[in-house]
């Protein structure tokens, strides 16, 4: 447990910050419940080794030297963690430890390093599991001989299946890749990560990343979640925020002791996976003292029951069970069933022990509810179902529902009961009222049931959240900017802008059909439904469609548009290596548009490639909205790119093996640890209007990480975001940095309306191809 400041500061790390945060982990208690390391990222050393070899501190990040930080870090009662790479530089571009295992070793242990955090950038490797285990056990041994006890991070990013092998090597081992503030990114280190709690245990822990707890990207719901989960999977809590400016709430869920508790429990076991299914999961972890914690985590966007049966967990059998929910403080009992309804993205964390009889204790009563499509004017069906999974019955159940003001909700049956036994239910449809004037997006609908239970009254509530869809606004706009109502897809999830590459989010490649590349669409496999509300608004869509080049050949995929109840397109069958077929779907005057993509056998990758949805009265050679604004296109030469570093290498070559935009792009030759490659322009650009810049990349043999910086204003200051996405060998990507996650130095404004130079970084000593630098 402890703090990292990579999350919240990437390369912006100094002695000041250390120490600043040393001090709040000790005011805000935190130290108290368990955060004790205080561990330094990338970028916190000079770009060369000193003379002797040695890795020298930054003089102006850290003035009083590594050493010094880690006296005031002992002196506060916490230890001190560092940054090292098992390749030739860091990720960053600073020196790694490749060849230099045992002075680095020393020195960190000179300097009172209580914890190292290993990297994995140039790392020289050929890929094999040999290499990893060899770079990563010499580190190992390294740190053994300095005779200091030193916490092992292994951070390979789950390449090499670390699960497997590094017991013994290191303490702690990356399952995943990075980490970052957004929903998607924790649900699918969370499917990656919960099946391995066979490999976990005493001294050798799954990580599947640091806390993003505080950093903004999330709703309080989700970051409770994040807390919770990394709680059941044992993993360690690595703080990712700026503690100095941490908030309450922020510091409530990351200090809550009764989560931490489940975490750091001595017997060290793992939560296991007891369901999974349809975004719904349980997770089951024992306890010291014979206590459980079950985890009930939905996934999904919309209020879901979640429950498990006590028999199928390592509960030993009783009568009834206390559930002590560790987030709201409230106990309850049930008989035989722990369930919850558990909002959208959210996680009910009990813990559970045998009970001898109900007593005083309350039951558990269970109000769920789920919510059809809401258009405004229309309205929806809401149905609720309250059940009761105490031991014993309840009496007088009265079910009510509040809507946000000016809605209605009308039971269609009876929304009450004179009792409900143990595990029986009451069902009730509500007919919503939503006025003309609702405004699309999320609202929320509580439901309430009061009951009596023995001679108490009591109550239990939940919340669901009303999505009011409209038609889209008038223009031609790509379809996969356009929120779905609904998603139904065989292999994963439905991806937007690249192909469906498996079952985890954002697992694909830009969308590939016969050779052509293509920057927006949606990747599918058969056996998926895209759902869209038009409110009779749109007339017409436009898409290619095919069999993306990644799927082997197999069955065909045929490809469907439907306009209400009618067919307004369809591809017939199409395979792999087939060229793309163009579809043009009349939607005049339809409420809703589906797209279906269907096959006889196992499931296809199946695209919708550049899908162009036009609504109102707009001409058809009006611009596509988001309007995109190439910056380079490579069409007849290099765009005068060049090479910031020159010493550092790195050479640029006009090509045609790769494109998005025209018919040629840039082939790249990277140095290992990397340059950034792009140009000064010859007259400011002006980028007033526009959000981000992305480009358009695909690795070769070895894979690279990309990422954008701009230079403003006549003295050339240099912005960057430091935060960078890596692309496999023989992936493809778009690369995207906004505006707002681009940092400049001290005292200067990122002045959009005065680019002076734009540029791009890649690495790891392999070819890289990109295209289409431009402006969104």
């Amino acid at each position: 447990m402890g703090f990292n400041n990579w999350n919240a500061f990437g390369c912006e790390v100094s002695e000041t910050l250390i120490k600043e945060t040393a001090d709040v982990l000790v005011s805000s208690g935190l130290r108290d419940l368990g955060y004790e390391y205080v561990n330094i990222d990338d970028c916190w050393s000079l770009r060369e080794r000193g003379p002797d070899g040695r890795l020298v501190p930054d003089p102006d990040k850290f003035p009083g030297g590594i050493d010094g930080v880690a006296d005031y870090v002992h002196a506060k009662g916490l230890k001190l963690g560092i940054y090292g790479d098992a390749g030739t530089r860091t990720c960053a571009g600073y020196p790694g430890s490749l060849g230099h295992e045992e002075i680095d070793a020393r020195t960190w242990a000179g300097w009172g390093v209580d914890y190292l955090k290993y990297d994995n950038c140039n790392n020289q490797s050929d890929g094999s599991q040999e290499d990893y285990i060899r770079r990563y056990t010499a580190m190992r041994d390294a740190l053994a001989r300095t005779g200091r006890p030193i916490v092992y991070s292994i951070c390979e990013w789950g390449t090499s299946q670390p699960w497997t092998w590094a017991e013994g090597v290191g303490q702690l081992w990356r399952t995943t890749g990075d980490i970052s503030d957004d929903w998607s990114s924790v649900r699918s280190i969370i499917r990656q990560n919960a099946p391995l709690a066979p490999y976990a245990g005493p001294g050798h822990w799954n990580d599947p990343d640091m806390l993003e707890i505080g950093n903004g990207g999330m709703t309080a719901t989700e970051y409770r979640t994040h807390m919770s989960m990394w709680a059941m999977m044992a993993a360690p809590l690595i703080i990712g925020t700026d503690l100095r400016a941490a908030s309450a709430e922020t510091l409530e869920i990351l200090g809550n002791r009764e989560i931490i508790a489940v975490d750091q429990d001595r017997l060290g076991v793992q939560g296991a996976v007891v369901s999974d299914e349809n975004g719904l999961m349980v997770l089951d972890k024992p306890l010291a003292g014979g206590d459980r914690a079950i985890a009930l985590y939905n996934s999904t966007d919309t209020l879901a029951t979640v429950g498990v049966a006590a028999a199928d967990t390592g509960l030993r059998r009783a009568g009834a069970y206390r559930l002590r929910d560790l987030w709201t403080g409230r106990t309850l009992q049930a008989r035989s069933t722990i369930s919850a309804a558990v909002p959208a993205h959210g996680t009910v964390v009990y813990r559970v022990s045998p009970l001898r009889g109900p007593g005083d204790v309350p039951p558990s009563v269970v109000a769920g509810a789920a919510l059809g499509t809401v258009v405004p004017a229309d309205g929806g069906t809401l149905t609720t179902a309250v059940t009761n999974r105490g031991a014993g019955d309840v009496r007088d159940v009265k079910v009510t529902v509040r809507t946000p003001e000016g809605w209605t909700a009308t039971a269609t049956g009876p929304s009450g009961s004179a009792r409900l036994r143990t595990d029986a239910a009451l069902e009730t449809a509500w007919r919503i009222g939503v006025p003309a004037t609702a405004a699309a997006g999320r609202h929320p609908i509580e439901i309430t049931a009061a009951y009596r239970w023995g001679r108490r009254s009591a109550g239990t509530s939940s919340e669901i959240v009303a999505v009011v869809v409209t038609a889209p606004g008038d223009g031609r706009r790509h379809l996969s900017t356009v929120a779905p109502v609904s998603t139904v897809n065989a292999t994963g999830p439905v991806e937007a802008d690249q192909s469906n590459g498996g079952p985890l989010e954002d697992d694909g490649n830009l969308i590939t059909i016969g050779g052509r590349v293509y920057q927006r669409g949606l990747g599918t496999t058969t056996g998926s439904e895209i759902s869209y509300y038009l409110g009779g608004r749109c007339s017409r869509l436009v898409t290619d469609v095919g069999v993306d080049d990644e799927a082997a050949a197999g069955a065909p995929a045929t490809f469907t548009v439907h306009a209400d109840a009618r067919t307004a397109a369809t591809s017939g069958p199409m395979t792999s290596g087939q060229a793309p077929a163009t579809l043009t779907a009349d939607l005049t005057g339809a409420d809703w548009l589906r797209l279906t993509a269907e096959s006889g056998a196992a499931a296809v990758h199946a695209d919708w490639a550049s899908p162009v949805l036009t609504c109102g009265d707009v001409p058809d050679d009006s611009p596509v909205l988001p309007v995109s604004r190439t910056l380079f296109s490579f069409e007849t030469g290099t765009d005068g790119f060049t090479i910031a570093n020159p010493g550092d290498g790195g050479t640029v070559a006009r090509s045609p093996l790769f494109h998005t935009h025209g018919t040629s792009g840039l082939k790249v030759s990277t140095p290992v640890a990397g340059n950034w490659f792009g140009r000064p322009l010859d007259e400011p650009l002006d980028l007033t209007g526009t959000s981000m810049l992305r480009f358009d990349v695909r690795a070769g043999e070895v894979g690279t990480v990309g990422e954008i910086a701009i230079q403003v204003g006549e003295d050339m200051s240099w912005c960057q975001g430091g935060r960078w996405g890596w692309i496999g060998p023989h992936s493809s990507r778009t690369v995207t940095e906004r505006f707002d996650q681009i940092a400049c130095p001290l005292g200067v404004t990122l002045d959009l309306a005065d680019v002076r130079a734009v540029w791009v970084f890649l690495n790891t000593g392999g070819d890289v191809h990109i295209d289409d630098v431009r402006a969104e």
